[in-house]
């Protein structure tokens, strides 16, 4: 018997599918984030700045989520294996990856509420590092998932 791929059951019931699709919010949306800051550093681009903010909203949010349904991963498509190697590393990396989305998100949101100051600018290497380990973060993720075998 073949799965029907319009079926909500194959999309909700699914092992482990609920992450793999929801992982490409927070990466696209914080690296996207992070990028219009980056210009707007350099331009001052109100329009842009709100932009900016609102994907680091998005993004922050969009990690609970994704940490939930990946440890119901872990758990049930990886059947609780041990914490090891790649998953272990792919476990603490995505913790440290979704820490860094909130904490650059919380001091956007820190400087929009107290509108009369600026941005500091030591947001921007945190920024840095954090794409960084966002990318590290998925880079092994596809190894767990077959991707990058």
């Amino acid at each position: 018997m073949s799965t029907n791929p319009f079926d909500p059951r194959t999309v909700l019931l699914a092992n482990h599918a609920q992450h793999v699709v929801l992982i490409h919010f927070p990466i696209a949306l914080f690296m996207t984030a992070v990028f219009f800051d980056y210009v707007v550093h350099w331009t001052n681009n109100r329009m842009l700045a709100a932009a900016t903010y609102f994907n680091l909203l998005l993004a922050a949010i969009s990690t609970v989520p994704v940490v939930a349904t990946g440890l119901a991963a872990w758990r049930w498509a990886l059947e609780g294996q041990k914490l090891e190697g790649i998953l272990l590393m792919h476990l603490v990396l995505s913790l440290v990856s979704s820490l860094l989305i909130w904490l650059v998100f919380c001091i956007h949101l820190r400087a929009r509420r107290y509108s009369g100051k600026s941005l500091p600018t030591y947001r921007l290497p945190i920024e840095a590092i954090a794409v960084l380990l966002v990318g590290l973060t998925a880079h092994l993720g596809g190894f767990l998932s077959g991707v990058n075998v």
